[in-house]
């Protein structure tokens, strides 16, 4: 067996078992870790040292081994900077190896030819491997043979497209033929040509060549990557593709290393940081220069000078002594205290039980711990639909029957009741019954009892109407396998309510019809499709009578009813409108009796159609609308896509948050205009909901450029002074050279509706801004049918074009390159398959999380992060001025100001823990109210709490402070003697003074930033106030000193100096002065311009407790958008369900019902509708003697044309 690719070949002999692989990765194995042993210490150093902080930090630690230029000892950088690398690096390696551990290829085994076992890993291009029932596919197999009749198999595609529905797969016959003999399989002797590896799941081109004939491969005789296989015992494939080749692999897309806003704010700000120090540098060294000019003279006779460009060299060395002093402007326990805030609020979110989903032990997850902050700051979720929003679960809700509505509860006052407030319909009269099923009008199955003729035909139809497959493994236990959830539904309804789908062959449908088992000739299936929007099947009954059955779109069927039923047409169009209003799916149901002269004559036409060469599909069309015509109406169906639990809610909290959902999914429009409606995405109150669906670039340009939206953008900019300035500006922060979109308001609410082929146009480089701009002014964008890739596009264009943070959502793997695209992911955990979850940020069960993953830890965690962003730089600031202005007094010699001890645990001891316990713990509301007013998120998005307005305030603030701190001390102590009259005027009395004044000073400050005082909170700001004095007397005891002179220089300052008053009133004194102009600020800001935030605070004080949630209420939309399954159901089953192909083993049978079909051989159609010929497969043999069962007690009228 030979494998050919146009860009190379891979050639296989399975016998020998050894495989040639040219330009394509041979093996299965996919590496996910970033490190191993030998690459980890090296590489991880060269990661940290790429930030300009670390690197810095190394620069000065060589600096400080100079004894010319440092006046610090080595060990005040060398400690913080080995501890920040230690930490650092334990951290991504703990990360790597967890994100190794979760990726790595499943290693269960799996059998290749001769039964031999293999890991995943190790399956290489060429292999022919067997999967058996419920197994992972895992490589890109052609399908060689099966378990199943005529070689299919049964798939699950979850991973792929997020799509439970099991799907079809059928191997050529010529391999087919091989079944499960070894030996066969092996000596198979053929050669595949095929398409290089691509991201295209829904197409596959290749050829199989065998004894000279050639073989056509597509998309139906391939198993992708990340299948399942269901309800097929076995079946062998040949690998394609594998590893990185494989199309799942494909749509990944690649794995960039996120970084949040803040981060790139920071890096921005070191570098400004950096240049600024380096202007205090100059600064001073220039001072020194001068000074040695004026005043060094004096001191030559004992600091003599080496030559005469003495005073040069000696502002050259000042220059750098005070880079080493002045350094802690940038303090390197800044990115540690970062880590662990980041890592602790991480905790948080796994640690949230409501969070928690129960039912399937399913924890909320932080998968990494560099982004919390970026959770407060989402302007744009780009969410999934099916399994994210929806639980791709179709519930039976309501129906129209004869101008009759059911579904609805109403009191005796004729009020509607809620579902909550009524028992279920008990279906126990029913053996066949689904008991998952639940319906709550009691009068649609007294109805079914009293044996109404409507009611009757109306669930036969539904019973009959279909291409579902039956399964009944034991007997009663019937499971169904439909094309898509929303038959499965229809059918289930017909079941529960007594007309039981039990089984099928190519011709014949059996039912159980109120407890008597009953058998229609199947003549014919007109199936669905994208143009028909309808289906239906010609059926005999066993009473010998032709019916045709139809359902499909409202629209469709009234087009084709007989003019009898207008007046039943307009009560059933009412019923719809209701059913749309509640955003259900709806389908109409008709049906007619047909002549059997006529039928026959229409046959034979349709078989000459069918075998027609030329424009065979447009003949067939005319047939069918020949024969769908003069209808009955008998009612219609109400599907509920059921969206999971708080979807709406959820939708609405966020839109509140000003955070703008787009949806970007792979349904068709209408299946995704409905669920829009239904979770409250799109709005009835909206202005107009624009629908883009041009074939071509031109197309879509025109469309974008509409009457309505040329005129919401023509009204945006007259209102601004120029397009060009107001419209794009350049991104300056980041470095880029992009142009940045800013935000528009629209004058009103626009939804934006996009299909996949539009969308493709639209995002060329051509149309691209005129689409963006166009979407970002709408309060919603649907964009359906779309790839995976095209998903990854569209987040890549908004992170382009908006100076705005995004976030995506899904459950699928074709959710996963739009997961990676976007600033933060989010995996859903859900039964889809766990692809979404390994590649995602953050993972949870329920959609219903994304409100408190947002409003409440994302903003929380965005909060603690800029107040401690603001303190930090504050107390370094104010810590490092000092020595700025102290250098103005010793005569620009490089003296520190403080000890070298305190320089040293500044940050790492007396200020680390409650700055830390405000970050981790501080709240300005609690969770209720973040929910009561999610306009508190609003500040996050617009970057207020810190940004480089923030950070020069905080760099004033720090000034003034540093001024009051130095001068307050300084003059207090000018010609000061003690009160026994020595003097306390010397170097080490104002160092401590200065440092005690500056950790009071700082600490104060503190309380003021916090907003919520915990036990910790109080114990970490006294305790490292305690533990400074501790600190402080130990050092300057006369121990330390004997024990280490050189070390310990302060002996007896302490204890010399904190008994005196004078010193207590400056500390006093200059604690005031530091805080004073603060609350002067926040108190005149709060009385004049309050924030959002501070209007809430005055809410909270003046209520205990915040209102009970306002019961939402019912929304109905009266739409014309309806019948969303029949518009969005694909191409059916007909052809396989009328050609036997589709055939499961022999349902077991019962032995309680009376068979009362009759076993015929009629027409067999061909073409588009059968497509091949059916199997005559026998018929269940009658069985006599049948109990009656409760069904039939109800029975009160007998009409045998029914």
């Amino acid at each position: 067996m030979h494998l050919s690719y146009h860009s190379g070949c891979i050639k296989s002999d399975f016998h020998k078992k050894k495989v040639l692989w040219i330009h394509i990765n041979a093996t299965n194995a996919i590496k996910t870790s970033k490190y191993n042993p030998f690459t980890f210490l090296p590489l991880n150093l060269f990661e940290q040292f790429q930030r300009i902080a670390n690197a810095y930090f190394l620069f000065l630690l060589v600096l400080q081994v100079i004894p010319q230029i440092s006046s610090l000892s080595w060990f005040t950088t060398v400690v913080p900077l080995v501890l920040v690398l230690t930490v650092t690096a334990l951290k991504d390696a703990t990360d790597d190896i967890v994100s190794t551990l979760e990726n790595i290829s499943n290693p269960n085994p799996f059998p290749v030819l001769r039964l031999r076992s293999e890991k995943w890993m190790d399956v290489q291009v060429g292999d022919i491997i067997k999967l058996e029932n419920n197994q992972f596919v895992t490589a890109d197999l052609l399908l060689l043979s099966s378990s199943e009749p005529l070689n299919l198999v049964y798939i699950e595609t979850a991973e792929l497209d997020g799509e439970t529905n099991l799907k079809v797969r059928q191997a050529l016959t010529v391999t087919g033929d091989l079944g499960e003999d070894i030996e066969k399989l092996a000596d198979f002797n053929g050669e595949v040509l095929c398409e290089p590896p691509n991201n295209r799941l829904d197409r596959f081109t290749g050829t199989l060549t065998y004894a000279g004939q050639k073989y056509p491969l597509d998309n139906e005789k391939i198993l992708l990557r990340g299948c399942t296989l269901r309800n097929t015992e076995w079946c062998f494939g040949l690998v394609l593709f594998g590893g990185p080749e494989t199309k799942l692999m494909q749509n990944c897309g690649k794995t960039t290393f996120k970084r949040t806003s803040i981060d790139r704010l920071m890096n921005f700000l070191v570098i400004c940081i950096f240049a600024f120090l380096a202007f205090m540098c100059i600064i001073l060294a220039i001072g020194n220069y001068c000074w040695e000019l004026n005043q060094g003279s004096q001191f030559i006779v004992f600091l003599p000078r080496q030559d005469d460009n003495a005073a040069g060299f000696s502002a050259f060395l000042t220059f750098w002594s005070y880079v080493i002093i002045l350094n802690t402007v940038v303090p390197i326990s800044l990115y540690v205290s970062v880590e662990i805030i980041r890592l602790g609020n991480s905790f948080y979110i796994e640690w949230d039980r409501k969070m928690y989903y129960a039912r399937k032990d399913t924890p909320a997850e932080a998968r990494t711990t560099t982004l919390n902050e970026e959770l407060g700051q989402i302007k744009y979720i780009f969410s999934d639909k099916t399994g994210t929003l929806t639980q791709n679960i179709m519930i039976f809700n309501k129906c129209s029957i004869n101008g009759k509505s059911y579904g609805d509860v109403y009191d005796y006052m004729g009020q509607r009741l809620e579902i909550n407030e009524v028992k279920t319909v008990d279906f126990s009269f029913n053996p066949l019954a689904d008991p998952r099923f639940m319906f709550h009008d009691h009068a649609l199955v007294e109805a079914v009892k009293l044996e109404n003729p409507e009611v009757h035909a109306f669930f036969r139809l539904l019973a009959l109407c279909h291409t579902v497959m039956a399964e009944e493994k034991k007997e009663g236990e019937i499971f169904y396998q439909a094309q898509s959830p929303d038959e499965g539904a229809l059918v289930t309804a017909a079941r529960n309510f007594g007309f039981v789908f039990r089984s099928r062959t190519p011709d014949s449908v059996s039912i159980v019809e109120m407890g008597q088992q009953r058998s229609y000739e199947l003549l014919a299936i007109l199936d669905f499709n994208n143009v028909r929007k309808r289906m239906s099947v010609i059926v005999r009954s066993p009473e010998g009578k032709l019916s045709l059955y139809c359902k499909g779109a409202d629209t469709i069927i009234y087009e084709r009813l007989h003019q009898s039923c207008s007046k039943l047409m307009d009560v059933t169009t009412e019923h719809l409108n209701e059913f749309a209003g509640d955003g259900l799916r709806t389908l109409a149901l008709a049906y007619k009796d047909l002549d059997e002269e006529y039928f026959n004559q229409w046959k034979q036409r349709h078989h000459e159609a069918s075998t027609e060469m030329d424009d065979r599909e447009s003949k067939l069309d005319q047939l069918y609308e020949e024969i769908e015509k003069d209808l009955l109406l008998l009612g219609a169906t109400a599907i509920e896509d059921k969206l999971q639990d708080g979807v709406p809610q959820t939708i609405e909290q966020l839109s509140k948050a000003d955070i703008k959902i787009w949806v970007l999914t792979g349904d068709k429009q209408e299946t995704a205009e409905n669920i829009g409606y239904s979770c409250n995405l799109l709005r009835e109150e909206m202005t107009d909901v624009f629908v883009v669906s041009g074939n071509s670039s031109d197309d879509v340009r025109q469309e974008l450029r509409s009457e309505e939206v040329l005129f919401v953008i023509i009204q945006i900019m007259t209102e601004q002074l120029s397009f060009s300035h107001a419209v794009f500006l350049t991104e300056r922060t980041l470095g880029k050279s992009a142009k940045v979109v800013t935000d528009e308001v629209a004058n009103g609410e626009y939804g934006l509706v996009i299909n996949g082929h539009s969308l493709a146009h639209a995002l060329e480089r051509s149309t691209e801004l005129e689409f963006l701009k166009t979407a970002c002014m709408c309060k919603a964008v649907i964009c359906c049918r779309v790839t995976p890739l095209q998903k990854a596009q569209v987040v890549e264009l908004v992170k382009k074009y908006k100076q705005a943070v995004t976030l995506a959502i899904g459950d699928g793997a074709n959710d996963v390159s739009m997961i990676k695209a976007a600033h933060i992911g989010v995996g859903i955990s859900g039964q889809e398959g766990m692809q979404a979850v390994l590649s995602s940020d953050y993972s949870f069960a329920q959609f219903r999380f994304l409100e408190r993953l947002l409003l409440v830890h994302g903003r929380w965690s965005y909060l603690r992060m800029c107040k401690f962003l603001r303190y930090f730089f504050y107390k370094n600031f104010t810590f490092t001025f000092v020595h700025f202005w102290y250098a103005f007094f010793c005569g620009f010699s490089a003296q520190t100001v403080y000890d070298e001890w305190f320089i040293t645990l500044y940050n790492l001891m007396y200020t680390a823990l409650p700055v830390l316990g405000m970050s981790l713990f501080d709240q300005d509301v609690n969770d209720v109210w973040s929910f009561q007013h999610p306009q508190l998120y609003v500040p996050g998005q617009l970057n207020l709490y810190f940004s480089k307005k923030a950070f020069f305030k905080c760099a004033l603030h720090s000034g003034y402070s540093s001024m009051v701190l130095f001068f307050i001390p300084y003059a207090a102590m000018y010609d000061t003697v003690r009160d026994d009259g020595k003097d306390v005027a010397d170097y080490q009395s104002f160092a401590l003074l200065t440092q005690t004044c500056l950790l009071f000073a700082v600490s104060i400050q503190l309380g003021f930033e916090m907003s919520y005082w915990t036990a910790v909170n109080t114990f970490f700001v006294l305790g490292s106030l305690a533990m400074y004095f501790v600190v402080t007397f130990t050092m300057y005891s006369n121990g330390m000193f004997l024990t280490l002179p050189s070390a310990f220089p302060f002996i007896g300052t302490a204890r010399n100096s904190l008994n005196q008053p004078n010193i207590w009133l400056t500390i006093l004194l200059t604690s005031i002065l530091c805080v004073l102009p603060v609350v002067t600020y926040r108190f005149l800001l709060i009385q004049l311009c309050p924030s959002i935030n501070d209007k809430v605070q005055i809410e909270i004080q003046a209520k205990a407790a915040p209102p009970p949630p306002t019961r939402r209420t019912r929304i109905r939309r009266t739409s014309s958008r309806r019948s969303g399954y029949a518009f969005s159901h694909a191409q059916g089953y007909g052809d396989l369900v009328t050609s036997g192909r589709f055939l499961r083993r022999p349902a077991v049978r019962s032995s309680g019902f009376t068979h009362v079909g009759r076993t015929t051989t009629g027409f067999s159609p061909m073409g588009r509708s059968a497509g091949y010929s059916p199997t005559g497969r026998p018929q269940t043999a009658k069985v006599p003697d049948v109990e009656v069962t409760s069904l039939q007690m109800y029975r009160t009228i007998k009409d045998p044309a029914l």
